[in-house]
């Protein structure tokens, strides 16, 4: 039987979804929570040569998540978010930065800061992966709406093990979608 594609839009709004990214984490003022240090050179997390921050915490638990050790909200390491700026400021040939985890969307703020600042300071294009859908980040609105808002590129959707697709530009499986955006508005969708 064929599916209702409103229906199916009305269930992907379902408010229950935003305690994937409501309450944030609870970091101290000026910190943000990284799972790993700063990637420099990456090719594989967006186009051209870019930084990646990658984040502590996930609460989607996706299974065959290529990295179930940044769920835990409390593990990895406090850094001061100046720190982070000095860094990045170091980094030469870089055209952009790109969040990865974990889920970015959980220290919106604090990727909204560093953002705001790469674009303006650095000149660099940002990109986040999210395991949420756009849809639902849009309809719930908050903090991590802001620094949606703030992007470049947003590669959306949870992992998915059964659509895993190897052959997909920066994106584990095919539910997984490449979305420019300008100001929170989808332009194209890769």
């Amino acid at each position: 039987m064929p599916t209702d594609k409103k229906q199916d839009q009305k269930a992907n709004l379902d408010p229950y979804k935003a305690r994937l990214t409501t309450p944030q984490m609870k970091n101290p003022k000026g910190y943000i929570r990284l799972a790993a240090p700063i990637e420099h050179d990456s090719i594989v997390n967006g186009y051209g040569l870019r930084a990646v921050i990658w984040t502590q915490g996930c609460r989607q638990g996706c299974p065959g998540c290529q990295n179930p050790e940044t769920w835990s909200e409390t593990a990895g390491t406090l850094v001061k978010i100046d720190d982070v700026k000095k860094e990045l400021r170091q980094l030469k040939m870089q055209s952009g930065l790109t969040f990865c985890g974990g889920e970015p969307l959980l220290q919106a703020k604090e990727c909204k800061d560093i953002a705001d600042w790469c674009r303006q300071e650095l000149g660099w294009n940002i990109w986040s992966f999210t395991g949420l859908v756009y849809e639902n980040v849009k309809h719930n609105k908050g903090l991590a709406w802001e620094l949606v808002k703030s992007l470049d590129a947003l590669i959306d959707g949870p992992f998915i093990l059964p659509q895993r697709d190897l052959t997909l530009k920066f994106r584990g499986s095919r539910n997984q979608r490449l979305l420019h955006l300008n100001k929170g508005n989808i332009t194209k969708i890769e």
